[in-house]
């Protein structure tokens, strides 16, 4: 059997990927910050990207590396640099101790323009440190990423459910379901001819969606027609800094991410795309979104 380290095991995607991963026979090697239930076919690692000994026990004796943790919201650029940039070189230099080759990153689809946002600034950062080591590398960049248990699109739900929908200036976006992603990131850990490929997955809607259709999508995931309403680039920064005054470090829509939605296309680059026989996305995005929603009702969060 065959052992991966995994970063982000506790996280939205993480879980998801702890689980496909034991299903596809893997052992796990998996950081975490706190104790955590025992499961059959992992072993917890305490420590963080920031504890080089903990990396070190993380790292021992696997074949292979999952980065899939990551900081997705920071109040400054130091936030953002620690999360995502020091923690990537840290279990870049633990694998390469532990002499492991194979590495497959989590980026996003943020990193194609690091000068919108600190977010992107530092996952294309993060991305350079993965493409200039010496390591077996695959990048894989998701774009928006939603499903049962995200926090992330929440708010978006949330909003629906009352019938309306704020939305950045109008533009399109590409979105995959956390299943769909998962599947990708444990095939690409032992898959051939994906050495040193930065990859782009999404739901396969051609073209993407436009904001008002994916909240459209939603409103329909929810039983509600929503009424959509663009706000402009510079009133959608002062909603991003009036969340982080009311939610602090529970805001959704922060001034950094308020700066990237405005860019009016996050679709997929389709030649960057894995090629069919390798993956292809099994979860319509209607029902996915269906299915959030009654996960959404189910946990009490609606």
């Amino acid at each position: 059997m065959k052992t991966v380290a995994l970063t982000g095991a506790t996280g939205f995607v993480g879980r998801i990927t702890l689980d496909r991963l034991i299903a596809a026979g893997w052992h796990v090697r998996a950081l975490t910050r706190r104790d955590q239930h025992k499961k059959a076919g992992v072993s917890w690692v305490h420590g963080s990207l920031n504890d080089t000994a903990s990396l070190s026990e993380l790292c021992t004796g696997a074949d292979a590396v999952l980065h899939v943790a990551g900081v997705v919201n920071a109040p400054d650029a130091a936030g953002f640099e620690s999360g995502n940039v020091t923690g990537t070189a840290h279990i870049l230099a633990a694998a390469q101790l532990a002499g492991i080759s194979r590495f497959v990153c989590v980026s996003s689809l943020a990193a194609r323009h690091p000068e919108l946002s600190m977010y992107g600034a530092s996952k294309a950062t993060a991305e350079a440190l993965v493409r200039t080591s010496s390591l077996d590398w695959t990048v894989i960049r998701p774009p928006g990423v939603y499903g049962p248990g995200d926090t992330e699109m929440f708010d978006m739900f949330r909003i629906a459910a009352k019938g309306w929908a704020l939305l950045p200036p109008r533009g399109k976006v590409s979105v995959i379901h956390v299943d769909d992603l998962a599947r990708l990131l444990v095939i690409l850990l032992s898959a051939d001819n994906v050495s040193k490929c930065v990859f782009e997955a999404d739901d396969g809607t051609a073209g993407g969606w436009s904001h008002a259709g994916f909240a459209k999508a939603i409103g329909a995931a929810v039983g509600r027609d929503v009424i959509t309403v663009h706000a402009p680039a510079f009133l959608l920064k002062m909603a991003g800094w009036a969340d982080r005054a009311v939610r602090g470090a529970k805001a959704k829509l922060t001034p950094d991410r308020a700066n990237y939605l405005a860019h009016p296309d996050w679709t997929i680059n389709r030649d960057a795309a894995p090629e069919p026989q390798l993956w292809q996305p099994e979860i319509a995005t209607p029902k996915g979104l269906k299915d959030t929603a009654s996960w959404y009702r189910a946990q009490g969060w609606m």
